[in-house]
């Protein structure tokens, strides 16, 4: 921020922008006393902002106004939440405090206000000192992340305000410096996107995945936004084509609707490109169709029964992919989202993605758990908002747990939000949401404490299996107990979810005495073969490492005794708590990279540079650093998943290495994926341009053929990503070739 006095344009940008939010604010407001608030908090927050500026320029007051906009046309937030979003940075920005806000807005706003002020925690020198040993093991950021997701406790709309302000940031993200993009990109794609997804609100996910993308893979970005327009630009004509039909069926059939056509969006183009090793031709689903409507009172139908009446006029018209079918109208996803989705052939031969909803269905889509607020507040009660409260329960019981840190809190929330469901059935029939990968004794536990307690076996499907059978979409699940039976150490081997383990842990912490010494006795049998001496400080940052709170000693012993902490897994975080000579990972000559000087820090550094072992970047990929404890700098692609959980949690850990131009520099190991139809000689043709042509060395070959089609790798030394992206496009013109994509090894 700057301080620089306003001008004459400044002033009618900051007029344009909140007309613009007044006007959406009119919709939301109940009455002219509401609409008075709203104007007085812009007022306030207009003075309070007077003549500041953001790093972009433009006067600090846009920023609220723009969260505020966000509030209520995307989310669609009522007045309280559009003042406080217009207030929120005035607390932390200037000499008002929430007591003011509090006086001159009631405490309601001022709550939502001390709720998204930014938590500042100053550590003095001396301090920092006496806690060097810990600085990069414990994270101000994960606090406030904590901070942040506590509110839930009092109300969801602070972290409904918190997504606003976060979208807006990113928005704005280009007049940051590239560390500081780094890291708050990382943390959108950690937390905030799996937030917004978990609570519905789509677009905002989908806005701030796109942006995410364009920033940590730009070339990738850009290439998929071409295809896009150029592909819009071909079909447009077509898939218009296609509609009618549609629209003159439904509307002969007396349905009051609109058709609502939609693009996938470059960054789901290249989840999809990357987890299933595809190109961007072979994204077959590009285009899809929303079909919106309301519900008609005056027929016998009910709005899930209008949803198939449709599906079965559209389906009449085209064909569709039975196995592309989902019905999230009988079973809505645990976030409130509920539509049908299928997936038609037209007449020119393009799959085409059509969604069927309700308005009240679309507005849940779109807006979420706000959405869902609304349509309580009218008296209309979904099935499905059980299993939001229940959702909203279960991480509330999370966050106030007193056994689980901010670091570790960060872990559980981002699984938790990830994690995908699945629904299965008890024996009467009765529908349950569990998470994908929980088995039979998960879902015991599900049920009640008691029955996971006592559970022997379980039959699913009527088909008598383990406990620790993974369950699938569908499956009926019958437990069956003994009544002196009682929990097995072994049980922590394979259960899934959180509640079931802890339920078991706290079982055996009734012998906890008995599996602390089996833990220490383990433990020092590590230390002693790794050659280092096992005392109560060691143990203790080694119980840090393991994100147990208070450094409790006899906590980590207990966890290695049930055998929730592998004693051979020690050596690893050993080795990042006391000075040693070995480093995970590949290493590489300080040439390869220099550090940027927009960090204050001198263009070349003697710090060592380890390549990533979890996602290889090659010359020429968009990296970001993440400086260790001992001074290493490990070097991920921008893109690499790790990178974004450590980022998000550890800021002040980002540096931003850049590749040097070094013709001499030493060949980087890569793998490309590749998929054909087998003929006579195609080998030799492919291992003849790599070996001869392009002069690289192949480490590893490994190609399968069935039926006359091959798929399979290739791991290969390139110099930069240039060299291996010219060697892809010249394979995939080899006739017979009908795909090569680079794949992570």
């Amino acid at each position: 921020m700057s301080i620089s006095k306003f001008n004459d344009k400044d002033y009618q940008m900051i007029s344009e922008s909140y007309s613009q939010l007044k006007e959406a604010a009119v919709k939301r407001c109940a009455n002219q006393e509401e609409l008075d608030v709203v104007q007085k908090a812009f007022d306030f927050a207009n003075e309070a902002h007077k003549n500041v500026r953001r790093r972009s320029g433009d006067p600090y007051i846009m920023h609220p106004i723009e969260v505020a906009k966000i509030v209520v046309s995307d989310i669609g937030l009522g007045y309280k939440s559009i003042a406080a979003a217009l207030l929120h940075d005035v607390v932390e920005d200037t000499d008002y405090t929430v007591d003011d806000i509090r006086n001159l807005f009631g405490d309601k706003i001022a709550r939502l206000v001390d709720g998204l002020t930014k938590i500042k925690i100053v550590l003095d020198n001396e301090d920092r000192a006496k806690r060097s040993v810990d600085v990069y093991s414990e994270s101000l950021q994960a606090e406030n992340f904590k901070r942040i997701l506590l509110t839930l406790n009092d109300d969801v709309r602070v972290v409904l305000i918190k997504l606003a302000d976060r979208l807006h940031n990113c928005r704005t993200i280009d007049s940051m410096p590239e560390f500081k993009r780094d890291k708050i990109l990382s943390e959108t794609m950690f937390i905030f996107i799996p937030l917004a997804h978990r609570l519905g609100l789509y677009e905002i996910k989908s806005e701030m995945e796109n942006i995410w993308l364009r920033y940590k893979e730009p070339d990738a970005f850009k290439e998929i936004s071409g295809l896009v327009d150029k592909n819009i630009a071909g079909q447009e004509k077509q898939i218009d084509e296609f509609i009618d039909p549609i629209n003159k069926a439904l509307t002969e059939a007396g349905f009051d609707f609109i058709v609502k056509k939609r693009v996938k969006t470059p960054y789901s183009i290249w989840h999809k490109m990357q987890t299933k090793n595809i190109p961007f031709e072979q994204v077959y689903d590009l285009y899809a169709l929303r079909i919106v409507f309301t519900p008609d009172s005056s027929v016998k139908e009910s709005e899930r029964d209008q949803c198939y009446h449709i599906f079965s006029i559209i389906t009449g018209i085209y064909r569709y992919k039975p196995d592309r079918v989902r019905d999230w109208v009988k079973h809505p996803k645990s976030n409130g989202y509920e539509a049908l989705h299928c997936t038609l052939m037209s007449d020119k031969g393009i799959w085409i993605e059509v969604q069927i909803r309700s308005k009240r269905m679309d507005d849940i889509a779109e807006k979420g758990i706000a959405a869902h607020w609304a349509y309580k507040q009218e008296g209309y009660i979904s099935e499905n908002d059980s299993e939001m409260d229940k959702w909203l329960a279960k991480v509330k019981e999370i966050l106030v747990s007193p056994d689980v840190n901010a670091l570790e809190l960060l872990d559980i929330i981002h699984n938790d939000l990830t994690s995908s469901e699945i629904t299965v059935f008890t024996p009467k029939g009765e529908q349950k949401s569990i998470q994908k990968g929980a088995t039979a004794l998960d879902f015991a536990y599900g049920i009640h404490t008691e029955i996971g307690n006592k559970a022997i076996a379980a039959k699913v499907n009527m088909r008598l299996v383990p406990l620790s059978h993974v369950l699938k979409t569908g499956d009926q699940v019958e437990i069956i107990t003994a009544e002196n039976e009682q929990p097995k150490r072994e049980w922590l081997q394979f259960l899934q979810t959180r509640h079931a383990r802890n339920v078991v842990i706290d079982f055996f912490k009734g012998y906890k005495k008995e599996y602390v010494e089996v833990g220490r006795k383990a433990l020092a049998a590590q230390f002693d073969a790794l050659g280092y001496r096992m005392d109560n400080d060691a143990v203790g940052l080694l119980a840090n490492r393991y994100g147990i709170p208070g450094r409790n000693v006899e906590e980590l012993y207990f966890r290695i005794g049930l055998g929730l902490v592998k004693p051979d897994t020690v050596g690893e975080h050993l080795s990042s708590t006391v000075p040693v000579t070995s480093a995970k990972g590949l290493s590489w000559p300080f040439s390869i990279f220099t550090r940027r000087k927009d960090q204050n820090q001198q263009a070349k550094d003697k710090a060592e540079y380890v390549i990533a072992s979890c996602c290889r970047p090659i010359p020429g990929d968009a990296v970001i650093g993440i400086k260790t404890p001992d001074g290493k700098v490990t070097v991920h692609k921008k893109s690499c998943p790790v990178a974004d959980s450590i980022a998000s949690k550890h800021g002040d850990w980002v540096v931003v290495p850049q590749w040097e131009t070094d013709t001499e520099r030493k060949a980087s190991l890569a793998r490309i994926s590749i998929k054909g139809i087998d003929r006579v000689g195609l080998l030799n043709e492919i291992s003849r341009y790599i070996s001869l042509v392009m002069g690289v060395n192949m480490r590893k070959v490994y190609l399968s053929t069935e039926e006359g089609i091959f798929e399979g790798y290739i791991d290969l030394y390139v110099h930069d990503r240039s060299a291996l992206d010219r060697m892809i496009r010249k394979l995939n013109s080899i006739d017979g070739i009908q795909n090569v994509v680079r794949s992570e090894l």
